[in-house]
């Protein structure tokens, strides 16, 4: 940072803070703002990026106690103290030191070393390790190139579609990168449509020395023509015949690794009634859910003489309620 921005600089204000604020606040105040303002969530927005940058550099320096001590006197002389070229005598630097020349018999004096001393200390304190002499601010402790450290090279997108199989199940696929050179991505089993994988360190590299990047990876899932999922159960349909449905069946229903499970269909099951499966849906860390089996109930299209017979008798002994009765009860209401 140059001499100059420690007076024209008002890192209170950046940050939004009192002067007296305590480290706790001061750090939540900064982690607000930050993800507020980050370039990963404001890509393109050159202004988002530049208030970023800024509220960084106050932050690293209000964190640090040493610099906060320094900073704050520094800015305590005022902003006429200014560290401009040119000029008589000490080329600009006679407001600033003439504070530090008066009791050494008057005046600002700089026709011996020793009368920087009690500037310079200020700054320097503890030699290599202490302040504004030894570079604090340019140091590689992280952020941004210029204020605290090395820029974070840049994250890089990519894009991957997967059946729905391969994303319930998980598996290590290879994508290609912006180089051409292929990669290997660990798919973990049950990702979901749209969620996002992050490989760490696999982006680009910084231009100055700092953390690589990150690669993106973007996943669609394909749909299926028989499953869906609901958060970690699978959903499919199952038709079964107006006879299975009123008398009861025994029946078989595909599972996504392939085989089949048996489902007992009660007798008077409506269409619309869910049997459940226990642990066949999706399996991850965060738990295993369930297949979940909707019953439909398939009408015939097309019936032979002896069959309608058969349901034109059934007809004339069948229970003579309405089963739309309750619904018409409801409407009036």
């Amino acid at each position: 940072m140059a001499s100059q921005d420690w007076f024209d600089k008002d890192f209170y204000a950046t940050l939004g803070v009192a002067k007296d604020v305590s480290d706790a606040e001061l750090k939540k105040t900064y982690r607000k703002l930050a993800r507020k303002y980050h370039p990963d969530s404001n890509q393109g927005d050159s202004a988002a990026e530049a208030k970023f940058k800024e509220i960084s550099e106050a932050y690293a320096v209000l964190s640090d106690k040493e610099q906060r001590e320094e900073y704050d006197q520094i800015r305590a002389m005022g902003s006429g103290a200014r560290f401009t070229a040119g000029g008589q005598g000490a080329g600009g630097f006679e407001d600033v030191f003439s504070r530090f020349g008066q009791g050494r018999g008057g005046g600002a004096r700089f026709d011996q070393a020793g009368d920087f001393d009690d500037f310079f200390t200020m700054f320097d304190r503890g030699g290599a390790s202490g302040g504004f002499g030894a570079g604090r601010f340019g140091q590689t402790s992280g952020g941004f190139r210029g204020y605290g450290g090395p820029t974070r090279g840049a994250d890089v997108m990519a894009r991957t579609t997967l059946d729905f199989a391969t994303a319930a199940g998980g598996e290590t696929i290879s994508l290609q990168g912006e180089d051409g050179k292929p990669f290997k991505v660990k798919i973990p089993a049950g990702v979901a449509d749209g969620q996002k994988i992050r490989l760490r360190g696999r982006g680009r590299p910084s231009p100055d020395g700092g953390e690589n990047g990150d690669i993106v990876v973007q996943v669609s899932v394909r749909p299926h023509p028989v499953f869906v999922r609901d958060g970690l159960n699978i959903r499919l349909t199952v038709p079964v015949t107006f006879t299975e449905a009123v008398l009861g069946a025994t029946i078989e229903v595909p599972t996504l690794g392939g085989d089949t499970v048996k489902l007992r269909v009660a007798p008077g099951t409506p269409s619309g009634r869910v049997l459940r499966v226990k642990g066949r849906g999706i399996k991850t860390q965060k738990g295993t859910g369930d297949l979940l089996a909707e019953v439909q109930v398939a009408v015939p299209t097309h019936l032979d003489d002896a069959a309608r017979e058969a349901l034109e008798a059934f007809q004339a002994l069948e229970p003579k309620e309405n089963p739309r009765a309750d619904l018409m009860a409801k409407a009036r209401v």
